[in-house]
């Protein structure tokens, strides 16, 4: 790998964001979950939950290449779901017009939270709207009365990256150090750490460069099952 990958692999690693996440309340268009994923790249999200539809995906997997870069884990229940995120002592922000919406710009985000957004036609779903901290609106100027989703998350995760760029959250690497390590893998060699996980094999050693430390020597280890192991 070239010097200068190294350093795009491990300056955007270093800018990720383990407080903020994005929830998707049965969001089910590829297009969209596609748009996410590539905004919270941008934004330096490193992973976001999904909540599978009643009806299903109509597709298979996630984004088809995007979450090489940002995880997405699945829930079977909005309330899983926050539930998580709440465990992980984020406050959770419901895009979601009501009684006691407020402002979206009228929210700290530099403190751990989760952005929860709705399904396209319907929202977030009552359950979802229940369970949230807050509700969050962006002011509407024009005759349209919403945007679609990918597009108001957008406008929403924004903000959150402007202010955590003014309280200086992007200038020191935050994520543990056992999840950076694995991520610096898993980026560098994505096939391999699928076969890994496969195998229930640990992550070979990498050096500064990101290149495999002795490979012939781990794969001989793989090939006679002396190669350390690791529950995925």
């Amino acid at each position: 790998m070239t010097p200068e990958r190294t350093a795009k692999l491990t300056q955007t690693l270093n800018r990720r964001q383990p407080d903020l996440t994005l929830i998707t309340d049965q969001v089910h268009k590829p297009r969209n979950i596609a748009a996410l994923i590539r905004t919270c790249d941008a934004v330096g999200i490193p992973r976001i939950h999904t909540v599978t539809p009643k009806e299903g995906y109509g597709f298979k997997g996630t984004t088809r290449g995007s979450d090489r870069w940002v995880k997405t884990q699945n829930h079977r229940s909005v309330s899983d779901a926050i539930a998580g995120a709440k465990a992980q002592g984020m406050k959770i922000y419901a895009a979601h017009f009501s009684d006691r919406a407020i402002d979206y710009r009228e929210v700290d985000f530099t403190q751990p939270c989760a952005l929860l957004m709705g399904a396209e036609k319907h929202g977030v779903s009552d359950e979802g709207a229940a369970l949230a901290d807050e509700h969050i609106l962006i002011p509407m100027m024009g005759m349209v009365g919403s945007l679609n989703v990918s597009t108001a998350a957008g406008i929403i995760l924004v903000e959150a990256q402007n202010q955590r760029l003014k309280a200086g959250l992007y200038e020191q690497s935050r994520l543990d150090p056992q999840e950076y390590k694995d991520t610096l893998f898993e980026w560098s060699f994505p096939d391999l750490a699928d076969f890994c996980h496969k195998k229930g094999l640990e992550y070979p050693p990498m050096d500064d460069l990101l290149a495999l430390m002795d490979a012939p020597a781990w794969y001989q280890a793989v090939r006679d099952g002396s190669a350390p192991k690791r529950q995925w």
